[in-house]
């Protein structure tokens, strides 16, 4: 049973979570495969143990996970999985609705920030025991951090992670050459350089490039660059600004500082001064790279399938490119979860597929993502993960993940569309992040 308190603070996150769906539907992003429709949920196996699966896997990397699915039922034929992939956007409310009705699935997929706020209303089921610091299958001192020691929430642990995952740089190697530059060495650094890479590299209907004085803007065939997604561009170039969104202490908003503000300028003005990005709105960032009409993407390891697929051969992975001072980029990481209402023939259930998954990582790979467990991902083999390895070094070195927060959902509420509304053109940056700024600290406030 649910306690009266804790039912309060269901509802409240439900508003909180609706609020983000509303977001998400009128939030100004690029159409991709990352954020896709709800897919249908997938039965894998007929036996009479049921795990039922929720995650927001709807990029390229959900066929991976449901292959590693499939091979273990065939290892298990008594489980049957039902895996149903949901949009971030709407997964989040369906979620809490489910936790509010007493339904919530045996094991959902989120990212490790998204602990607090689940934990600190005691709906996550611990999984200390799982680790062999007490007594479970999983080594403990074999899981990166700093993403492992954000699973501990108030002294508890809480899940098993999946990967590390995070933004570095996609090219078209034909439409690099095409512009005379050789996609197999390192990319431009630095803002300047970035820009007159990007303007060689986007073309109108009359074959000017955006450097030319006579190129039209308003009649582009092929875009040097596009955004897939708002909160990672932002948050890897504000990173590299040496920027922030709220304090180390979770206390105080700082989006709105010169450094974030600088980042955020950085990215209205690929857009509207120098035109070799188009406004995100409505514009198909993988799409366009699919059609070999988009010279530069940065996404994250899920890009990986994708890029296979509609550009064999001929595309290179790098790192994130770099338009600050200094290297920088956003990571976040996947975290397999149970609710707390978990019964014991379920929990035993669910553990079990969580230790077989991490210790099959492996597999995981092919999606593109980094692996969790560090001996798995330091033996992958260089020939067949170069983009997973060229992406996940970066992590260790100079990646930068979110401050966990209670309010970490609040907080994407007020970041996301206020972003949006100056790569609209509505606001400039300053505006935009004084805004975000003034709604993040009210959040920060309530906790």
């Amino acid at each position: 049973m649910i306690h009266r308190s804790r039912l309060f603070g269901l509802f409240s996150l439900s508003i909180v979570f609706v609020l983000v769906l509303m977001m998400s539907m009128v939030s100004v992003k690029n159409t991709s495969a990352q954020e896709g429709p709800t897919a249908t949920p997938a039965v894998i196996g007929s036996g009479n143990t049921k795990i039922a699966i929720w995650d927001g896997l709807t990029g390229s990397d959900g066929a991976t996970f449901q292959e590693m699915l499939r091979q273990y039922v065939q290892e298990n034929p008594d489980v049957s999985i039902t895996d149903e992939e949901i949009a971030w956007g709407s997964l989040y409310p369906k979620l809490t609705s489910a936790f509010v009705a007493g339904t919530p699935p045996d094991m959902f997929v989120l990212h490790v920030a998204e602990i607090p706020q689940f934990a600190s209303q005691d709906l996550l089921k611990s999984t200390e025991d799982m680790f062999d610091t007490k007594g479970g299958p999983l080594p403990a001192k074999d899981f990166a951090d700093p993403a492992f020691s954000m699973t501990m929430y108030n002294g508890a642990r809480y899940g098993v992670l999946l990967d590390n995952h995070g933004y570095g740089t996609w090219v078209n190697n034909a439409l690099l050459k095409k512009a005379g530059f050789d996609p197999s060495q390192p990319l431009p650094v630095g803002y300047d350089n970035i820009v007159a890479f990007l303007q060689k590299l986007t073309i109108d209907k009359n074959g000017k490039n955006a450097a030319d004085p006579a190129f039209d803007p308003n009649n582009v065939v092929q875009w040097g660059f596009a955004m897939e997604w708002q909160h990672y561009l932002f948050q890897s170039i504000m990173f590299q600004y040496g920027g922030s969104v709220i304090s180390d202490d979770g206390k105080t908003a700082t989006i709105n500082q010169e450094p974030s503000v600088k980042a955020l300028q950085a990215i209205y003005d690929l857009i509207y001064k120098y035109h070799v990005m188009p406004p995100p709105a409505g514009f198909n960032s993988w799409g366009s790279f699919s059609g070999g009409t988009l010279a530069v993407i940065n996404s994250g390891g899920w890009f990986l399938n994708n890029a296979k697929t509609s550009q064999p051969d001929n595309f290179t992975a790098y790192p994130m490119l770099q338009f600050g001072p200094n290297p920088g980029t956003m990571f976040g990481a996947h975290v397999m979860l149970m609710p707390a209402s978990l019964g014991d023939d379920q929990v035993t259930a669910v553990k079990k597929l969580q230790v077989w998954l991490s210790d099959h990582s492996a597999l995981w790979a092919a999606s593109g993502q980094t692996p969790a467990r560090i001996a798995i991902r330091d033996s992958l083999d260089p020939k067949q993960y170069v983009t997973n390895i060229i992406i996940g070094q970066q992590f260790p070195k100079y990646g930068h993940m979110e401050v966990p927060s209670p309010v970490g959902l609040d907080i994407v509420t007020a970041e996301d569309p206020n972003i949006d509304t100056a790569l609209a053109n509505q606001k400039t940056p300053q505006e935009a992040l004084d805004a975000a700024a003034k709604q993040i600290q009210q959040a920060l406030d309530r906790q």
